[in-house]
């Protein structure tokens, strides 16, 4: 059976929006004051790579690691406004009865990542998943998916599908040599994320579920 590799960020959790508050007031405490809108277009980017495509280099060279270590605890102090999107949890339990494994891709460091696991409640449902220790790029270099490959223990020529809600995620998956199902729970338009490469896009994380059976997933 095939290998479903799931987005956490803004797939399974509703997170984006937090996200891109947090990157704002961080960027806004190192005098650089961005539109939220442009924020959030760039949400499901690696942090080690947001402030260099949101700014310049010369500003990422400068102040990057000290931008990203303020925005970690001003994300914090949203996290428990996170909430699960509708049908997460039933997903991962309708991908199991179905035979796949099931791994959990996250980039996010193993505090944050514990976080969403409990609010899941997956640790027991699910094969395995990913942090930032398991990957050295971050999307949308392919790092996470392979890591997530790996976890699952993929075997040439098994089939393997990701799950996600943004670009960023689509082009990992595509240059890790696996489509993505793409839902629109990030925010972006469906003819962004067919642009992209999606395999097919869905309304939310509920749709997809009531219409897994003419996926990739069946």
């Amino acid at each position: 059976m095939a290998v479903a590799i799931l987005d956490i960020d803004g797939t399974l959790v509703d997170t984006n929006y937090q996200h891109a508050i947090a990157w704002y007031r961080a960027f806004h405490q190192h005098e650089i004051v961005l539109p939220i809108w442009r924020i959030h277009r760039h949400i499901g980017m690696g942090g080690d790579q947001m402030v260099a495509a949101l700014t310049d280099e010369g500003t990422e060279h400068e102040r990057g690691d000290d931008i990203r270590s303020t925005e970690k605890p001003l994300y914090f102090a949203l996290i428990e406004e996170v909430s699960t999107m509708d049908g997460s949890r039933e997903l991962v339990e309708r991908l199991k009865e179905r035979g796949h494994t099931v791994i959990l891709a996250s980039s996010a460091k193993e505090d944050e990542l514990n976080y969403y696991l409990d609010l899941l409640d997956a640790r027991e449902l699910v094969d395995g998943w990913t942090s930032s220790a398991d990957v050295e790029a971050t999307k949308p270099e392919p790092d996470l998916v392979r890591a997530a490959l790996d976890k699952a223990g993929h075997e040439d020529g098994q089939t393997a599908v990701m799950v996600g809600d943004t670009p960023w995620d689509i082009i990992a998956a595509k240059n890790a040599g696996v489509p993505t199902l793409a839902v629109r729970t990030g925010g972006f338009g469906v003819d962004e994320l067919n642009e992209a490469g999606a395999a097919g896009v869905f309304e939310s994380v509920r749709d997809l579920c009531d219409h897994l059976a003419e996926t990739a997933l069946a």
